[in-house]
């Protein structure tokens, strides 16, 4: 991404010192007492344009104002049951850190089916993790190594991965845009592992949806990608499909200390706990059930040309390998 001026971070910095206090307040839990590193990832989302900076930081502060996002780590989704099966179908999970200190999430994108819940939780637990990560996670990997650490890797395994999850395209893209407008530069790299054959037609379908900046950070890696990946990481940071060849990803593979997608982890135990400690000191009464209910973002994309998108795909792939399936079933999901 380059260097960022100093002058532009010096006049970005003059510029959010003019804004209100409420707006002030949120952006406090942003920068964990960094702003100016903060800036300077705004500043890149937005090539270094100072105004475009400020209004695409400001519009983030808005939205995290108008949507008590501040206080969404004090919001759990209950009942436990309800949790866990939303935790059983949106595979995510900390696995460990790099060498140099980076949060190592995993995501089961090839079997998150995103079919236990509404959209609502599925995006109020997205976003309860990224506030975890920038609130507990970084700040504590920034103290172990002596560094401030701003972002984390995303190892994304494709096992499983069926046509069927381009019904879920407009949930992948609401949760992309969030990501885009309002956590920019909090990833690195997304490693992709255990592609199959499948992928590179879904993957033409996902690429336009993407911003240019987050596309020149995907790599997809040989097989599971282990030999790849212990070049970043120890063995025991390796997310478990990737820790041997034709592992491959499950939801229920291993116990609950191996399969950092499950509910019995130790991340999603000390994320789960630290959201009901927050409840407890801030609530006056017992956990409220219902999802948090967070403005959307409005998909840039145009519904029916991401349909067309997927039917041609489709097709293609289907005349390359004889698929008789029906092509009818396949819709884009509203959850």
């Amino acid at each position: 991404m380059g260097i960022v001026a100093e002058d532009a971070v010096n006049q970005f910095e003059t510029l959010m010192k003019q804004v209100d206090e409420p707006l002030k307040k949120t952006f406090q839990n942003i920068h964990q007492g960094y702003p100016n590193g903060t800036l300077v990832r705004f500043l890149k989302a937005r090539e270094r344009n100072v105004p475009r900076a400020r209004k695409m930081l400001l519009d983030c502060l808005n939205w995290r104002v108008e949507n008590d996002i501040d206080n969404i780590l004090a919001k759990p989704i209950v009942p436990n049951d309800l949790y866990r099966a939303v935790r059983d179908s949106q595979l995510i999970g900390l696995s460990g850190y790099t060498k140099e200190g980076l949060p190592v999430f995993a995501i089961g994108a090839g079997q998150s089916t995103f079919d236990k819940a509404s959209v609502h939780y599925y995006v109020q637990s997205h976003i309860q993790i990224n506030e975890y990560r920038d609130r507990v996670l970084l700040p504590s990997a920034s103290k172990k190594h002596g560094r401030h650490i701003t972002s984390c890797v995303k190892v994304l395994d494709m096992t499983g991965l069926k046509l069927s999850a381009l019904s879920q395209i407009k949930l992948m893209t609401i949760i992309s845009t969030i990501d885009d407008l309002n956590y920019p530069e909090k990833t690195t790299t997304y490693y992709i592992a255990n592609a199959p054959i499948i992928f590179s037609a879904c993957w033409k379908v996902v690429k336009p949806l993407l911003q240019e900046r987050t596309r020149r950070k995907i790599q997809v890696l040989p097989g599971c990608g282990r030999d790849e990946l212990l070049k970043i990481m120890d063995y025991a940071s390796l997310p478990h499909f990737c820790r041997r060849e034709g592992s491959g990803s499950s939801r229920h593979s291993g116990n609950g200390s191996d399969n950092c997608y499950s509910l019995d982890h130790p991340f999603h135990q000390q994320l789960y706990n630290y959201v009901k400690e927050q409840a407890s000191i801030t609530a006056a009464g017992p956990y409220k059930q219902g999802s948090v209910h967070v403005n959307l973002p409005d998909s840039s994309a145009d519904e029916s040309e991401i349909a067309k998108t997927i039917e041609l795909e489709l097709k293609k792939f289907g005349n390359q390998t004889r698929l008789t399936d029906s092509l009818d079933a396949l819709k884009v999901s509203d959850n």
